[in-house]
């Protein structure tokens, strides 16, 4: 090996320990609530899935596209399908292609929002959350939102509409966001803007968790079902 082989090999290997340091404090920072990957996803549990087709979508907003296009990917889906496994491989995805996430559960995100307003400290916390390239937003709709729910959440989609991406998870149809916000106009204002520039990928199928149940036998079958998995954009 040559002096400059030796060199460019030390500047190869520097680079390299320093990148993984970038994303192994990236994960940390984002807050993923535990480890996954693409490829430990259950494609083939998904009942008449489109599976090369969702494979082929899923690659490629694993590419980051999406996240430094500043779209909205919204992973609506019945509770146990694997949407939470979608969103944390993604979003560890888009951070080992460079980019900033943090990673919340819609509730808590909520939460603290409200707790600013309370503290007049609203805009840092609408500050704090509009800076990282990609926010995911875990499961609105699991646990009912506060009175100002709507309003403070519509404020944070304004703050990143066309600026930055936003990957949502949730078990409630675009049509019932009213419910789940108490606020059928303003719910309608945000999904404005989060499908002007989205990717949505619908995952219907039985839960992961049952499933497991049933393969250890604490659980009975259930009867042939017609629920398909699809993608569209």
């Amino acid at each position: 090996m040559t002096l400059r082989d030796a060199l460019a090999f030390l500047c190869e290997r520097e680079i390299a320990r320093k990148e993984q340091r970038r994303i192994d404090m990236s994960f940390g920072l984002a807050k993923f609530p535990f480890v996954r990957d693409i490829t430990g996803f259950g494609f083939a549990a998904q009942p008449s899935i489109e599976r090369a087709q969702i494979r082929a979508q899923i690659r490629d907003l694993a590419t980051g596209r999406f996240t430094a296009n500043g779209d909205a990917l919204l992973l609506p889906g019945p509770p146990g399908a694997g949407k939470t496994h979608l969103a944390v491989a993604l979003g560890r995805a888009a951070i080992v292609a460079g980019y900033t996430v943090i990673f919340t559960g819609a509730t808590l995100l909520v939460a603290n929002l409200a707790k600013a307003q309370t503290g007049n400290r609203l805009e840092e916390r609408l500050t704090h959350h509009a800076k990282p390239k990609l926010l995911v937003v875990d499961e609105p709709g699991c646990l009912p939102l506060g009175p100002d729910a709507a309003h403070l959440f519509f404020q944070l989609v304004c703050r990143r509409y066309a600026r930055g991406a936003m990957l949502i998870t949730s078990n409630r149809a675009d049509g019932e966001w009213g419910t789940v916000f108490g606020d059928a106009v303003v719910a309608t204002a945000i999904l404005d803007r989060l499908l002007h520039h989205s990717h949505v990928v619908t995952i219907r199928g039985d839960s992961y968790r049952l499933r497991e149940k049933r393969r250890r036998g604490l659980l009975q079958k259930p009867a042939a079902t017609h629920e398909t998995a699809t993608a569209s954009t």
